[in-house]
């Protein structure tokens, strides 16, 4: 099993010093949780998606190409990917990119994310969103899988011989997860597939995310790539740990009830009972963590968000401690011990280049010259044409 944190890239006001870190601190700031993350043990490190304040992400690419230079065994993904805003063969281009100057450590998670504006920003419809989600998935998956490709659909312009470079590393494409809180569409298109099902796990009830995880099993089951219990999901979750779960939550209170997605609502207490949010002791937060299991089944990644609501550097860079010394190696233990055999672990490079039969050299060499990208044959058919 994995695991790992996730971060969504806010830039919010510390409620205790009344300080708002620059758009720079937070971006070196992210740059040190991934490699303390490393450093620590945990496995992945995902980023989220945004292009509007408060938050920095707009480009997770370019800052998971940096961090992937700066670590050696660190899975890196996305904490959502925007399926329905991004041109399939940008993401194609850029992901296979990052797969090859990460050696492999790399997966994405296909999103529709929760801003409504960033659609008219980028000359789509929110009422298309379903709609745009299915469309640009089942285009991107041809780009990854085939060499050229004839294209036409709905909602971009039509593609006529289109190979998409640099082709996936040894041909095997990146792994990919469909993440959604609420809409059993995506994880009916991820069952469809036989890809993995990501449910964020954090502002919902646990009956909510146990509806959508078994919805996904089902339909995994029915479409023929295993059995339900075989299907791929991953949790995210919430926590803040002190040593002693009275300083925790003494601590972290300022934040929760000053944080802009759940700030001046139920209390801290009141939001506890009621959602996976974890304040408390590191025993805390692996009885709880454990308790996942109880109503989505055995699970192959459980990633946390720490960075969020105003919490300093140095704050988060604790948690990761406690997150790698005390919670994470019991959880390894104990979740393996309750897995049984017949239940995969969570897909990596290696894993699916195997599957696959081996690497392979997946370039396409084409006859074309470096100014154009055309063949001359092709140049003189277009010429004789006119």
């Amino acid at each position: 099993m994995q695991f790992g944190i996730f971060t969504v890239s806010d830039i919010t006001q510390d409620p205790t010093t009344g300080r708002t870190p620059t758009e720079a601190e937070r971006i070196k700031a992210v740059l040190a949780i991934a490699q303390k993350a490393e450093e620590v043990g945990l496995d992945v490190f995902a980023l989220g998606e945004h292009h509007n304040p408060p938050f920095f992400s707009s480009s997770p690419t370019t800052t998971l190409a940096h961090i992937a230079a700066r670590t050696s065994t660190l899975q890196l993904s996305t904490a959502t990917t925007l399926i329905t805003t991004n041109d399939p063969v940008k993401i194609a281009e850029d992901y296979a990119m990052l797969q090859h100057l990460a050696d492999g450590r790399v997966d994405l998670m296909m999103g529709r994310g929760n801003t409504g504006p960033v659609y008219p920003w980028f000359g789509k419809d929110i009422r298309n969103g379903i709609e745009l989600a299915v469309e640009n998935y089942a285009l991107l998956r041809r780009l990854w899988t085939e060499d050229t490709v004839d294209w036409q659909g709905k909602f971009r312009t039509p593609l006529q011989g289109f190979t998409s470079t640099p082709r996936p590393l040894d041909g095997v494409p990146p792994f990919v997860w469909h993440g959604s809180i609420r809409s059993p569409q995506i994880a009916e298109q991820a069952a469809y597939y036989g890809d993995g099902f990501f449910h964020n796990h954090i502002f919902w009830p646990p009956e909510h995310t146990q509806r959508m995880v078994e919805f996904y099993r089902r339909r995994y089951e029915h479409y023929g790539h295993g059995s339900a219990d075989q299907a791929i999901v991953g949790l995210g979750g919430q926590v803040f740990m002190r040593r002693n779960s009275q300083d925790a939550v003494r601590e972290f209170r300022p934040y929760f009830d000053n944080a802009p997605v759940y700030g001046h609502g139920p209390s801290l207490e009141e939001f506890s009972s009621q959602t996976p949010l974890t304040v408390g002791s590191p025993q805390q937060v692996i009885e709880r963590t454990l308790g996942f299991r109880d109503y989505v089944g055995d699970y192959q990644r459980q990633l946390f968000l720490i960075d969020h609501a105003g919490l300093p550097l140095k704050t988060v860079l604790e948690q990761l401690d406690l997150l790698g010394e005390e919670v994470v190696p019991v959880l390894r233990r104990e979740f393996a011990a309750l897995k049984p055999a017949h239940v995969p672990d969570a897909p990596t490079h290696a894993s699916r280049v195997a599957a696959a039969g081996g690497p392979k050299d997946a370039t396409v060499h084409a006859g074309a010259d470096s100014v154009t990208g055309r063949a001359p044959t092709q140049a003189r058919e277009e010429i004789e044409v006119r």
